[in-house]
């Protein structure tokens, strides 16, 4: 009899010992446990230390409401100029209401991807293939709109979504290099025929500025020439005016010696160039010789007299010039 107590007293202990353990709970950090009772959820687990009902209480869904990754399968697209690309991407989530994310949804991973798959079929196929693979961005935000909508209802809060991939099929990428190949060429040609005129421009402007400024420069000698044949014409004047005059004051022999004169100039700078090496005297030079003489005569006149004051005079050009 006393082996039948101890022994119903070990089984107690066990009992209490296994209830003890059914009742306690132990969270860990970032995680959310439900409760149900009889099958009926009741409530939820912190992380922590926690104690429910033996027997009546059992834990539901472990849930963990960190910040998530789900991978979107890859899959083909068909745009709307009917190209084929393959897209895949990723989608960052959260759990903010773990009972709704608990029995709002069977499967929450399953949901989402398999959600977020039909979103880009519907968004890329109203783009053609050039925006699809330039405005990755919009596409991005668009996806976040849709599924951030769509699963509020199941308590979780889509953060990000970001297509990894958008890529055609081998031969067309290859077109669209070609493509784009003959574009830069295009590019490189208008570019350097924008050059060549620009160049052309700016030598047939230089062109024109140095006419400008060669016209300009000999219309400048032209001036100074002219001034300088107005100077020489006016002196010219001035002692063929003093010529006349003194012929008019000393008569013929005055003008004889201014005439005389030059002769003797003349054959001066005939005979002192080194070319030279012939002098030819003409006939009238003894005539010459006596009209000098008969100036030297009009000099040793008194200075008074008429035909002095007249040589002298005619001599006066000379002397200045």
């Amino acid at each position: 009899m006393l082996g039948g107590f101890v022994i119903f007293w070990i089984v107690v202990l066990v009992l209490v010992v296994v209830t003890v353990f059914a009742g306690a709970k132990t969270v860990p950090q970032g995680q959310m446990w439900t409760v149900e009772r009889f099958g009926a959820f009741t409530r939820l687990l912190q992380p922590g230390l926690n104690f429910i009902v033996p027997y009546m209480d059992r834990v539901g869904r472990r849930l963990n409401v960190q910040e998530q990754v789900q991978d979107i399968p890859e899959q083909s697209v068909i745009t709307k100029d009917n190209a084929t690309v393959t897209v895949d991407g990723v989608i960052y989530f959260r759990v903010m209401e773990a009972e709704k994310a608990a029995y709002q949804v069977q499967s929450l991973t399953q949901a989402l991807s398999t959600l977020a798959m039909t979103n880009i079929r519907a968004v890329v196929g109203e783009l053609e293939l050039d925006s699809a693979l330039s405005s990755r961005e919009r596409i991005n935000t668009q996806l976040l709109t849709i599924l951030d909508g769509a699963t509020e209802p199941w308590g979780v809060k889509v953060s990000r979504v970001e297509l990894r991939k958008i890529e055609p099929p081998a031969n067309l990428i290859e077109a669209m290099n070609k493509q784009m190949t003959a574009e830069r060429e295009r590019r490189a040609t208008v570019m350097r025929a924008d050059g060549e005129r620009e160049a052309a421009i700016l030598r047939a402007e230089g062109q024109k500025q140095s006419k400008v400024l060669e016209a300009e420069g000999t219309q400048l000698a032209a001036e100074r020439q002219a001034q300088a044949r107005e100077r020489l014409a006016a002196a010219e004047a001035a002692a063929t005016r003093m010529v006349a005059q003194a012929a008019a004051d000393g008569g013929e022999a005055a003008l004889r010696y201014f005439v005389a004169q030059k002769y003797v100039e003349a054959f001066s700078a005939m005979a002192a160039s080194p070319a030279s090496r012939l002098v030819v005297v003409p006939m009238e030079a003894t005539a010459m010789a006596g009209g000098i003489a008969q100036a030297m005569e009009l000099l040793r006149a008194p200075a008074g007299a008429p035909a002095a004051r007249a040589v002298a005079a005619a001599s006066v050009p000379h002397a200045g010039g």
